[in-house]
């Protein structure tokens, strides 16, 4: 009869990695939970009607909101948003100052554009003149944007990261500090924008990556606690005179 003799260390090892496996597995299926989530609640606020700019104050959770706005661009202050790679081409997002008919500021990102030369600027236009826009609340996850090394002169001016209020800090203008991304229209360019930058599925295959390798470290427990064993039975009795 096999008895399981694994020994102290390796006893030890599968203690503290298997439930270290077992926790990554659990925390990447929640965090597959929380994404089907939001998702599901990002396409609820999608599918809603637009609102006006001016209710926009009385949401507390602005994020994925549509609005209705009209007024024009401010086509002298432009941000570039670098290191946008759609497809596998490298690119930048255009974000313009807007002015409400209200008068208040809000930040736009109008969409993706190639960048295939950085030797030469990438070429883009404004709408001149009043128009009517949709566009949609982007909250980042974490930390709030931050607009690194914004130049006093220059633009359009190329950015990694955006803060919207140091934005307006800077032209001295009263404006929110949210990006608005606009929905598909003339004035947009690329606005295909994920939801999120890893979906469920990804979660989920991770999860399973984790469980398999505690199943493997079980298993692998196993087998040697049963070979120890067999073979200290096999061992013969040391007799003495």
């Amino acid at each position: 009869m096999s008895v399981f003799r694994p020994g102290l260390a390796p006893t030890l090892v599968v203690l503290a990695l298997l439930p270290l496996l077992l926790g990554l597995g659990f925390w990447q299926l929640s965090r597959a939970e929380e994404k089907h989530q939001l998702l599901a609640a990002a396409e609820a606020l999608r599918i809603a009607d637009p609102i006006g700019l001016a209710s926009l104050a009385s949401r507390p959770d602005p994020a994925w909101l549509r609005l209705r706005l009209h007024g024009h661009f401010d086509a002298d202050h432009s941000l570039l948003l670098d290191s946008r790679i759609r497809d596998g081409k490298a690119g930048v997002e255009l974000l313009q100052p807007f002015q409400d008919a209200g008068g208040q500021w809000v930040l736009i990102n109008r969409g993706w554009l190639p960048w295939p030369d950085r030797r030469i600027p990438p070429a883009f236009d404004t709408p001149a003149g009043a128009l009517d826009l949709i566009a949609w609340v982007y909250v980042p996850p974490g930390a709030a944007f931050e607009l690194k090394h914004l130049e006093t002169s220059g633009w359009p001016q190329l950015v990694n990261q955006v803060d919207a209020a140091g934005l307006w800090q800077h032209l001295g203008r009263d404006g929110l500090p949210l990006e608005l991304r606009l929905e598909e229209g003339p004035a947009g360019y690329r606005t295909d924008w994920p939801v999120v930058a890893m979906g469920p599925e990804k979660h989920i295959g991770y999860a399973v990556q984790w469980f398999a390798l505690a199943a493997a470290l079980l298993g692998l427990f196993i087998y040697y606690g049963l070979r120890k064993g067999r073979e200290n039975n096999n061992e013969p009795s040391t007799r003495h005179a």
